[in-house]
């Protein structure tokens, strides 16, 4: 597995393009032993991505572009290292530009309800986000606006049918999600949407 990470990374790191010393590194939660579920990182990557050491916001700067990789393993460690910085406007902003295959995402999201990092380790289990027809929300899911919505102090209206990717729970009003409209970053209440 190790060779053929290192052929296809070009002997660095997947994410931040270091030489120094990268490793294999599995991309769980089920992951198989195979290159197909790992990336080639180096130690300053692979720290930060187990979790033991804190996420440095600065250092993942260059997930601007290796969020971008083809390679599946890569999309899903920096979806879930995106998701791990909310506070920070480029995440965010990059999180919700990112497009996923259907079944990479379900695998970054299952990993990040997992491994107990990311948006979903701050919700509160017991605040269930649902729709307007009583499905359940979750991070990252697509929504539709059922009406249209006055945005207060953005002098716009987001109209009926727009759909709102990549949303966000808030984690103490199960009425609210986020989502981002026109290029700005609104609360939406559950029961103007359906999930996509």
């Amino acid at each position: 597995m190790e060779q053929t990470l290192r052929e296809r990374a070009g002997n660095a790191c997947e994410l931040c393009s270091s030489a120094e010393a990268p490793a294999s590194l599995e991309i769980g939660p089920e992951a198989d032993g195979s290159a197909d579920m790992a990336i080639l990182a180096c130690a300053a990557c692979a720290d930060q991505i187990s979790g033991t050491k804190d996420i440095d916001p600065t250092h993942w700067h260059c997930l601007n572009e290796s969020a971008w990789s083809q390679v599946p393993p890569v999309q899903v460690a920096a979806y879930r290292l995106l998701a791990r910085m909310p506070d920070e406007s480029w995440a965010r902003d990059l999180l919700d530009m990112l497009y996923l295959e259907d079944d990479v995402l379900a695998w970054a999201k299952a990993g990040l309800q997992a491994d107990g990092t990311g948006e979903t380790a701050g919700e509160d289990t017991d605040v269930v986000h649902k729709d307007t027809h009583g499905a359940i929300l979750s991070s990252g899911d697509t929504v539709t606006l059922i009406k249209d919505l006055k945005v207060k102090g953005a002098g716009f209206t987001a109209k009926r049918g727009t759909a709102v990717r990549n949303i966000g729970l808030v984690a103490d009003n199960p009425a609210h999600i986020e989502g981002r409209v026109n290029d700005q970053r609104i609360v939406i209440l559950t029961e103007f949407v359906k999930k996509s």
